[in-house]
């Protein structure tokens, strides 16, 4: 039977086909913006991707990845939880008697990591009530914090703590093996194996 698909159409299917993990991830980001994990804003947010792609095409970003569900799992379950318990920290501040909260601009340098990453970072540290992105140095690797409640965050080596924690979980659910040794966190995962210790709280 012959194929009586426009050429047009077919470009457009195959483009988005071969975007796949871009789509995942925007469904991933789409999750994050809504600030509501369910399958319904997830499957929206890859549709609405899909939709992009096809109508605005844009050049091939360039970046090979992968997904791990387990540590994608670990991601938006962390993920959430940093929303939760930094809202009741944001409330608590607004509410509580005394001085006002001591707020201040962090700088958090980042491992070296393709841009994908770096934005899914910010981004979602932005989304964190209590933290704002102002500045991101894609050349330099590092992301500029504004913070409500500096004590509140454990300081400025905290929020780098923090962040670094959560850029990591991002590597680990989608960066491609090359990329994951590029930013030094292949390593840490053999050193187990040789038996070495990774303390808890760097483990994601």
């Amino acid at each position: 039977m012959p194929d009586l698909t426009p050429p047009g159409r077919r470009r457009r299917l195959r483009r988005v086909a071969a975007q796949w993990p871009a789509l995942l991830l925007l469904g991933v980001l789409w999750v994050a913006l809504w600030g509501t994990i369910t399958w319904g804003t997830f499957v929206a947010g890859v549709l609405l991707g899909a939709v992009v792609v096809a109508v605005l095409p844009l050049p091939p970003v360039g970046v090979r990845g992968t997904i791990r569900p387990w540590r994608a799992a670990v991601l938006a379950f962390r993920f959430a939880t940093d929303l939760v318990v930094a809202s009741f920290q944001v409330a608590w501040t607004a509410l509580r008697p005394g001085p006002a909260p001591r707020g201040g601009v962090v700088a958090v340098p980042l491992r070296p990591a393709p841009d994908v990453f770096f934005a899914m970072t910010a981004e979602l540290s932005s989304l964190v009530p209590g933290s704002l992105v102002v500045e991101a140095d894609t050349e330099r690797c590092v992301l500029y914090l504004h913070v409500l409640d500096l004590a509140t965050a454990g300081g400025a080596d905290g929020v780098r703590q923090q962040t670094l924690h959560l850029e990591e979980r991002v590597l680990r659910a989608f960066a491609s093996r090359p990329a994951l040794a590029r930013a030094g966190l292949l390593q840490r995962e053999a050193a187990p194996a040789t038996g070495a210790t990774v303390p808890e709280e760097e483990q994601p």
